[in-house]
């Protein structure tokens, strides 16, 4: 079973129906014990932070998602909170990835939204997935470069667009609304 963490926010229907595009049977949910004994984690993320980590500390998911075993997939949003801080809101995040998330200069159109590629590709999560295939993205933070970076964008500037720390992965841009890429990334997690 693969649990789908609820806290109010986060695209989270999106997320269910790409995984029953792929046969997945899925729960939304902010039990713990469900979560804790899921097959797969999915922390999925479209919002603000600040509002949505004080979401996630009212209901003590900040304190779990951290301790989870099985691999966890950290979506947009999600995957900023696994950081350290955010710019947004100044706010302090989980610390699984202990890098910054900072707000894009306004050199160009803010947020980044649309479809654009990867490069140096490092994960098993992209197994089969070619350099030239693009990803949908919207956001308005990034998170730097770091020894966790598993795949680099580069808009306006290089950034993280996936990560991976252990049992952790996450991606910036939305697999759930990437087509045929974003379904093979997922496939990909869920054989993990």
């Amino acid at each position: 079973m693969i649990a789908i963490i609820k806290y109010n926010g986060g695209n989270v229907i999106s997320v269910q129906n790409a995984l029953k595009r792929l046969d997945t049977n899925s729960i939304v949910t902010d039990d713990f014990d469900l979560i804790k004994n899921a097959d797969k984690v999915i922390f999925p993320g479209v919002g603000e932070a600040s509002s949505t980590m004080k979401l996630l500390r009212d209901k003590g998911l900040d304190k779990l998602i951290p301790t989870l075993q099985q691999p966890v997939l950290g979506i947009c949003l999600g995957m900023q909170l696994m950081c350290g801080s955010n710019e947004e809101g100044n706010t302090e995040g989980m610390g699984i990835f202990d890098i910054k998330v900072k707000k894009f200069p306004p050199e160009d159109l803010v947020p980044h939204m649309g479809w654009n590629t990867l490069s140096q590709c490092q994960s098993p999560v992209f197994s089969g997935i070619e350099s030239e295939d693009d990803l949908y993205f919207v956001h308005s933070y990034y998170c730097e470069l770091s020894e966790y970076t598993t795949s680099v964008c580069n808009y306006i500037l290089p950034f993280s667009a996936s990560l991976q720390k252990n049992n952790f992965y996450a991606t910036q841009f939305h697999p759930e609304k990437s087509g045929r890429v974003g379904n093979e990334i997922l496939n990909n997690f869920l054989k993990l």
